[in-house]
């Protein structure tokens, strides 16, 4: 399937969407419409009932996003303009945020700017090889626009979040495996065997479960109290240990242990 020409959406396995960023020659650059393209096709996959996890990557090899698209940007001069366009991106990102499903980006190439913030607004990483992330937006004298900065901090705490936006720097997968930036490091001669490996676990979740352990990091993400966590938990359980899945595995797991 495919949105837009700027973002591809397609199920290249079953259960798991692939959504591409694909401006290869702009380096994946994120315009507005491409943003909002994205939050579109976050959700026609979220939409879809036996979906059990959202892949985003970028096309190519060397950029995964290279952050906010200048030539759009251009025209951002005064104040008002400055929140319009941070308010849309961030809502865009928050597509990805909120997205009932698990989503995981794929950092097929380097992740800036605003291409680590899209990076951070997902709920996990594989880094390619030779991938890196980098909060560089004081290269441009400004600091990070669209969530990315509170997400940062959460992920890796203020000292390590202060020094990789204060000095720019570009961490590579296993710096970012140690920090918990990434989840996985995927090797450039096993692209598709690694991130088999990576989501085989989650594909042998049932949709509702994985939307269910969804539901429970994004309460925790938007900071609820503790006690609205637990009902979020509850309410979770209900619907899964209620689901007829749940009675076929035990079924199963009795059936083992009889024989």
């Amino acid at each position: 399937m495919q949105a837009d020409n700027d973002i591809l959406v397609q199920e290249r396995v079953s259960g798991v969407w692939w959504i591409t960023i694909n401006r290869e020659k702009k380096h994946n650059a994120l315009a507005r419409s491409v943003l909002r393209e994205l939050a579109q096709a976050v959700a026609l996959a979220a939409g879809q009932a036996s979906a059990r996890c959202i892949v985003l990557t970028g096309a190519g090899k060397r950029y995964f996003a290279a952050g906010g698209d200048l030539v759009d940007l251009a025209s951002v001069r005064d104040e008002q303009a400055t929140i319009e366009m941070a308010n849309g991106a961030r809502t865009a990102l928050d597509a990805l945020r909120n997205c009932p499903l698990p989503v995981i980006a794929y950092l097929n190439g380097d992740a800036i700017g605003g291409g680590a913030e899209l990076a951070l607004a997902c709920d996990m990483r594989m880094q390619g090889s030779k991938a890196r992330i980098g909060f560089i937006q004081a290269k441009l004298a400004i600091t990070s626009a669209w969530g990315g900065g509170p997400d940062l901090c959460q992920l890796i705490g203020t000292s390590r979040a202060m020094r990789m936006m204060s000095r720019c720097e570009l961490v590579d997968p296993r710096q970012a495996l140690d920090w918990g930036l990434a989840d996985a490091v995927i090797g450039e001669a096993s692209v598709e065997q690694d991130i088999q490996a990576f989501l085989d676990p989650m594909l042998s979740c049932p949709p509702q479960v994985l939307r269910g352990i969804k539901a429970q990091t994004r309460a925790c993400r938007q900071g609820l109290a503790y006690d609205e966590r637990r009902s979020v938990e509850q309410r979770q359980l209900i619907a899964t240990w209620l689901h007829e899945d749940h009675w076929s595995f035990s079924e199963k797991l009795l059936s083992k242990g009889k024989k």
